[in-house]
Parts: C-alpha cells; structure tokens; sequence
C-alpha cells in the first residue's frame, strides 16, 4: 500500500507543471495588462499595478506616481474612440532581476484617435514586474518612443 502512495504521489508531482520563473510571469502580466487596456477595462488594468503610491510610470517626460493617477492619465487616453495597443512578441525581452522581480521589454503599436483617422505610434515599453504578496504586478513603467531609423542598426 505504501509503494501504492508513493508512485501516485510521485506522478502527481510529475504531472504538475513547473512553477513559472519570473520571465514567464512578467510576459503573462503584461499580456494581461494588454488584454485589459483594449477591453477598455481600467479596474482590471488598476488591479494589475503595484498598489503602493510607490507605483511609478515615466511617459512622454512626465513621472506619474501611484495606480490611481496612472489610471486617471490612462483615463482621457481611453476616451477616444480608437484605442489599440498591438504588441510585438517575438521582439518582447525578459531580463529576470531576482527570483521575484523581472524587466520586460516590449516594442508596440498604439493606435488612437478618432475613427476616421487614428494615429498610429510605436513605443518601447519596459515593464519592471515584481512578486508581490497580492501576486505578480507591474511596480513601474517606462515608455519611449522607438526609433524605427536606427532600430536595425
């Protein structure tokens, strides 16, 4: 009987997957944190920040600190009747940090602005993604704008 328990424990632990390193976790952060900007949902883009005033994402120049004025910024961006955020997964990059914190590097098309005639811009996104006791959440991000000219040099 012993041997019995022992085998199936030991193929339920084969059968397991393999806990995810925190590459992985970053790239399933941020495809979530995708998701949830083209679904125009921004509580699921709040629930996916650090909630810490501590939360930092640098844009266009400008430090916003905190999840909610993140939110609130992302907020009048969301009011256009465009908003699409395309990102390139065979270029996207993850430098794991520590066993509970990764950067994620991601080049992106953001398409926004009216209907008719929406702009089209290509940003690098670096997301620092960290562990935290509430689960994986983006603790800063930081934006710029690719330059296409020089990229494959």
């Amino acid at each position: 009987m012993r041997v019995v328990i022992m085998a199936v424990a030991l193929l339920a632990g084969l059968a397991s997957p393999a806990a995810a390193g925190p590459a992985e976790e970053a790239r399933r952060l941020y495809a979530g944190f995708i998701a949830a900007q083209n679904a125009n949902d921004l509580t699921g883009v709040r629930s996916l920040l650090l909630d810490s005033p501590r939360f930092l994402w640098v844009t266009n120049g400008l430090s916003v600190w905190g999840p909610d004025a993140a939110v609130a910024r992302l907020t009048r961006f969301h009011a256009n009747e465009v908003w699409r955020i395309d990102h390139d997964q065979d270029r996207a990059r993850a430098v794991e940090v520590t066993a509970d914190a990764a950067f994620l590097h991601v080049p992106l098309t953001l398409t926004v602005g009216p209907a008719a005639r929406p702009e089209r811009y290509h940003i690098l996104i670096t997301a620092l993604c960290a562990d935290t006791p509430a689960g994986w959440r983006i603790a800063a991000l930081f934006t710029a704008d690719e330059n296409r000219d020089e990229a494959g040099r």
